[in-house]
C-alpha cells in the first residue's frame, strides 16, 4: 500500500467519523428540542389544570361562605324577633326600656336584611372600605377583642395545672418516703 492510499483511507475515515459526530450532535439537539417542547406543553397543561382547580375551589368556598352569611342573617333576624317580643313584655313595667329594646331590634333586623342582600365578595369589599376610612376604629376593636380573649384565657382553669399538682404531690410523697428511711 502506498502512502497516498493510506492518507486517502485516513481522510475517508475522518470524514465518516465527522459525519457520525455531526449526526450524533444533530440527533441530540433534536431530541433535546423535542423533550423541551414536550416539557413546555406539559407545564402549560399543569398550569391550566391548577388554574381550573383553583377557580373551582374558590367558587365552592364562596358558595359555602354565602350560605354561612345567609345563616348568620337568619340568626340575626331571629334575635331581632326575640328582642321585639321581649320589648312587648317589658312595655307594662318599663316603657323606656321597651323602646330601647325595640330600637335595637329594628337596627339588628335592618342589619340582617342588608346582610341577606350581600355576597361574600361585597362584604369583604365593604369591610375593606371601612378599614380604609376608619383604621383607628378597626384597630381599637381588634385591641378590645384581644383584651377580652386574653382575659377569658387567663380566667379559665389551666389544663396543665392538674398535671403540675399531681407531680408535686408525687414528689412530696417520694420525699416523705426518703425521710422515713
Amino acid at each position: 500500500m502506498s502512502n497516498q492510499d493510506f492518507e486517502g483511507a485516513s481522510s475517508k475515515n475522518t470524514r465518516r467519523s465527522e459525519s457520525a459526530t455531526d449526526w450524533t450532535a444533530r440527533t441530540a439537539r433534536e431530541a433535546f428540542s423535542s423533550a423541551s417542547s414536550l416539557a413546555g406543553e406539559a407545564a402549560e397543561k399543569v398550569k391550566g389544570a391548577a388554574a381550573d382547580t383553583a377557580a373551582t375551589l374558590t367558587g365552592e368556598v364562596k358558595q359555602v361562605l354565602d350560605r354561612k352569611v345567609e345563616g348568620g342573617a337568619e340568626m340575626l333576624g331571629l334575635m331581632s324577633r326575640s328582642a321585639t317580643r321581649a320589648a312587648e313584655e317589658l312595655e307594662g313595667q318599663s316603657p323606656e326600656m321597651a323602646n330601647l329594646v325595640r330600637a335595637v331590634a329594628r337596627r339588628v333586623d335592618g342589619f340582617a336584611g342588608d346582610l341577606r342582600e350581600q355576597s361574600v365578595d361585597e362584604l369583604i369589599r365593604t369591610a375593606s372600605d371601612f378599614t380604609r376610612r376608619q383604621p383607628a376604629v378597626v384597630f381599637g376593636l381588634a385591641a378590645l377583642a384581644g383584651f377580652f380573649a386574653l382575659r377569658t384565657l387567663k380566667s379559665s382553669p389551666s389544663i396543665a395545672a392538674p398535671s403540675i399538682q399531681s407531680s408535686q404531690s408525687a414528689s412530696s410523697r417520694a420525699g416523705g418516703m426518703r425521710d422515713v428511711s
